[in-house]
């Protein structure tokens, strides 16, 4: 598991009927793997996780594998309402064939960081995968803070990567120089990669890649090689999309998005539904916009 490069955090598609289209995932995982990105992250947030059966999740993972596996790894999501289910999954992702897991924190309940520590430190532990910890406090109201992550390193020698989505380009420089090449530093908001791979980050866990994965993987090369007026250029076309990765609705804008580019359909499970009235109108007109100026 070489923990670099664009990882998308891919959508759950869905049938009419709401049980998952495996088809479509797979059709659409090609796609992003044939686009340059070098893994594939599914059972995230921007998958619906929350609202996954554990044998859902399951064998969404077992698609994954048996589609993309052998040309890159699956980084499965880990999450679940108790810290044993948490377990089980990531036991089950090993089993068929996961290359790493991104490790989230358990659902509903927000811990001390005695409980949040002794979460993670168990589910890292219940295999010998390599491990992303995946860090937003902004939707998760758990905030593993630099100093933290160094000590659940320590504890954890196969604690590999952290996927940081405080939204603050600073915990990078923190992380960076608390735990230095120790701990591969991911991108996890859309909007922030051009300012964090020159503090230090050196991957992307991406949204809009599910729409754009050619724009999206080409930003980041150029990010990553130092074209820093090319970057800059191609992400101030890209930022008004990007920017629907960080508001509540993501999910929902996301899947639109991604339907009206012909790669999927916007349907969502409850709790969440569709886009409607006029936030469909500007974010359609965001996108045609967007569209119309495509580099």
């Amino acid at each position: 598991m070489i923990w670099k490069g664009v990882i998308p955090a891919i959508t759950t598609q869905f049938k009419e009927d709401m049980t998952v289209d495996h088809d479509a995932i797979a059709k659409h995982i090609i796609w992003l793997v044939d686009s340059g990105c070098v893994g594939i992250l599914p059972l995230g947030s921007l998958g619906e996780g929350a609202t996954l059966t554990h044998d859902e999740k399951v064998a969404i993972l077992d698609t994954c594998v048996k589609t993309v596996g052998h040309r890159v790894p699956v980084v499965a999501g880990i999450s679940a309402l108790s810290t044993d289910e948490s377990i089980q999954l990531a036991k089950d992702a090993k089993r068929v064939g996961c290359q790493g897991l991104m490790v989230l924190p358990a659902y509903v309940y927000k811990g001390d960081w005695r409980e949040t520590r002794a979460h993670f430190d168990a589910v890292i532990k219940a295999t010998d995968l390599s491990c992303m910890l995946y860090n937003n406090p902004i939707a998760y109201a758990t905030d593993v803070l630099p100093e933290q992550l160094a000590e659940l390193a320590e504890m954890n020698p196969n604690l590999h990567s952290v996927k940081e989505s405080s939204a603050d380009v600073r915990r990078v420089t923190a992380i960076k120089n608390l735990l230095g090449d120790r701990i591969a530093i991911f991108v996890g908001v859309d909007d922030l990669i051009v300012e964090a791979v020159p503090a230090g980050a050196v991957g992307w866990i991406a949204g809009l890649v599910n729409a754009f994965p050619v724009e999206t993987v080409n930003l980041y090369n150029m990010c990553m090689e130092g074209r820093h007026a090319e970057a800059a250029e191609l992400y101030k076309w890209f930022l008004p999309l990007l920017k629907l990765d960080v508001v509540p609705k993501f999910v929902q804008l996301i899947k639109l998005v991604q339907q009206e580019v012909g790669w999927g359909n916007e349907r969502v499970r409850a709790p969440r539904m569709t886009i409607v009235g006029q936030e469909r109108v500007d974010t359609l007109e965001t996108l045609r916009i967007g569209l119309e100026n495509r580099p």
